[in-house]
């Protein structure tokens, strides 16, 4: 798999683990008051409390984890050689060769349908042949 794939796979594993993360501390969090209008919410159960106290440094952990695999595969990029002026070089040389070769696509797609449709002029001339000449019950 290419540095690139596990980049794009990384960030999407990143994004799952904050998802989960921020779906699971909502849906866990205790009750609070927001104001003083409100009445006291009801007190969690003990041991949900604890739980909840372990699991955001848990998904925490998970999470940063996972960035520091990005780190390293940021790291692990080839350095670029050369300037800006050298990239820009090479990209119009690239999209220079990507014209001639789009140029020569065209020339073997016309000459593609040419051929079929010559195939197709001989396949319904012998189709009228075949019925023509089909002898009689």
């Amino acid at each position: 798999m290419d540095i690139i794939t596990q980049l794009q796979d990384q960030v999407n594993k990143m994004a799952y683990l904050t998802y989960n993360t921020v779906g699971t501390l909502q849906r866990d969090a205790p009750p609070s008051r927001l104001s003083q209008i409100y009445p006291e919410p009801l007190a969690a159960p003990p041991d949900t409390a604890a739980v909840f106290a372990e699991q955001p440094k848990i998904m925490a952990s998970t999470l940063v984890e996972a960035a520091k695999q990005f780190d390293a595969l940021v790291a692990a990029l080839p350095v670029a050689e050369g300037g800006e002026e050298t990239q820009m070089k090479r990209i119009a040389e690239l999209q220079a060769e990507n014209e001639e070769v789009g140029k020569e696509l065209k020339k073997e797609l016309e000459a593609a349908e040419n051929e079929l449709k010559e195939v197709r002029e001989l396949f319904h001339v012998a189709a009228d042949n075949c019925l023509r000449f089909k002898p009689p019950r």
